[in-house]
């Protein structure tokens, strides 16, 4: 005799699972191909229990995101036992490591964001939060110039350019890219005046 067709599953597992299966959908398909009612059709379940989890397609689209975002902040944490320049090109090859294993979903994410307000205010989140990150690798207790904050503002959008180019086109390797974009980092801190680099 079979078993039933469908398991029932506790809350965490459930949402476990959905963000799971969120990262892969909203990898393979862009986000307007994707609607509530398939969503729940790939999952096996019914668009009510979907809607349980989540109230809208954006805000399960968003809670994938920040799922991803915690797992690329954990990634990319530097060793502060290292020197800032260390610690600044291991969190970068971090991130292209990350980048590497979504690279879909990165293009996509991206890509997505002028479209979904949420996506766009979590991006501009993790974008501050990396740039405060840096600028303390670089300053310590010291606050930011606003020169030395623009340059790693700035950068941080070069650097998603640059990465949307190597993925596009796939012709620079990893390493070549990484030394790009340290060295564009490095040249915009010290225009700004930052000398903590070593």
């Amino acid at each position: 005799m079979s078993g039933p067709a469908y398991t029932r599953l506790d809350v965490d597992e459930r949402r476990r699972r959905l963000l799971e299966l969120g990262a892969d959908l909203f990898t393979r398909f862009a986000y307007d191909e994707l609607s509530m009612a398939r969503i729940a059709k790939e999952a096996g379940i019914s668009k009510a229990l979907l809607y349980h989890y989540f109230p809208s397609k954006e805000a399960y689209f968003v809670a994938t995101l920040e799922k991803a975002a915690a797992e690329l902040e954990e990634r990319t944490r530097p060793d502060p036992s290292l020197e800032p320049l260390e610690q600044l090109s291991g969190s970068l090859d971090a991130y292209l490591g990350w980048v590497e294993d979504y690279t879909d979903g990165y293009a996509k994410m991206l890509r997505s964001a002028g479209a979904v307000p949420e996506v766009r205010s979590m991006l501009e989140r993790v974008r501050g939060e990396t740039a405060q990150r840096i600028v303390d690798g670089l300053r310590g207790e010291d606050p930011a110039t606003p020169v030395l904050r623009t340059a790693v503002s700035g950068w941080l959008w070069f650097m998603d350019g640059a990465i949307l180019d190597w993925v596009e086109h796939r012709d620079i390797d990893r390493e070549t890219l990484h030394g790009l974009l340290l060295g564009t980092l490095l040249g915009a801190v010290l225009t700004a005046g930052e000398t903590g680099l070593r």
